[in-house]
């Protein structure tokens, strides 16, 4: 078989896998709402893994305790004073702590979306491009933001110091850094719900189990690891982005 024919029989099979795990009869193309053609099931995944972060952390911190704290309420703690530690770190405190609840909650909120294409039929919203795209362009403008704010007409020094010639090096480089910040992600997470796609194609007869939940679990204990890996370095970049524009000598 040709190299192009073994592409379309891939191609075929994943097709195939995504129809019988498509229980819920969502549209295979994006769906137009009046305000541009948008993808259905990343719309409405995007919403629960919201809902669900949002029960999260009220679970966690509704009845918080000083002496004995609850288990959710110590997984909340402990991740929270790991990113101010890695915020501090690359960050002056007083800057750090004011960006504290923003790189926390772009934390979970990744967190969740990564581990939650792991629940047969579901769907992590980072597998979409255009969810991983939007956020990494929010920061790129954030850090922007926050350059001009701290730094006023300084912020600028670095676009202009450079001889001309490297002035449109200086430019791309900047620019590609929401692009690795978008891919990176997208990639990692996409790649995983391939590979479980792929199982699922192996194994037929864990198809119709629960939307695959066998080959789910073969690929679970990675895919959790992935996905806390690739919540951390979005939000590690992010923080190291935030400190080289903040900083006093950029």
């Amino acid at each position: 078989m040709s190299a192009a024919g073994s592409h379309e029989a891939s191609k075929d099979m994943l097709t195939i896998v995504h129809d019988n795990l498509n229980i819920w009869g969502f549209p295979h193309g994006p769906v137009d709402f009046g305000l541009g053609p948008m993808n259905l099931k990343t719309l409405v995944m995007t919403w629960i893994v919201m809902g669900l972060v949002i029960l999260f952390t009220v679970a966690a911190t509704r009845n918080m305790k000083l002496k004995r704290p609850g288990k959710l309420q110590l997984m909340v703690e402990e991740m929270y004073q790991f990113l101010k530690g890695l915020a501090y770190e690359n960050l002056d405190p007083k800057k750090g702590a004011a960006l504290m609840c923003l790189l926390f909650s772009l934390f979970i909120y990744l967190l969740f979306c990564n581990l939650w294409g792991l629940v047969p039929t579901m769907m992590s919203p980072t597998a979409d491009v255009n969810t991983t795209l939007g956020m990494a362009i929010s920061v790129f403008i954030l850090v922007q933001v926050l350059g001009l704010y701290y730094r006023g007409a300084k912020f600028f020094k670095h676009f202009v110091e450079p001889f001309v010639f490297f002035l449109p090096l200086v430019i791309v480089e900047e620019l590609s850094k929401p692009l690795t910040l978008a891919f990176r992600l997208y990639g990692n997470i996409y790649a995983g719900e391939v590979l479980i796609a792929v199982l699922l194609g192996l194994i037929p007869l864990t198809i119709n189990f629960f939307g695959g939940f066998i080959a789910s679990v073969v690929w679970l204990s990675f895919s959790i690891f992935v996905g806390f890996i690739q919540a951390f370095i979005f939000t590690m970049l992010t923080i190291a982005y935030i400190g080289q524009v903040t900083a006093e000598h950029h």
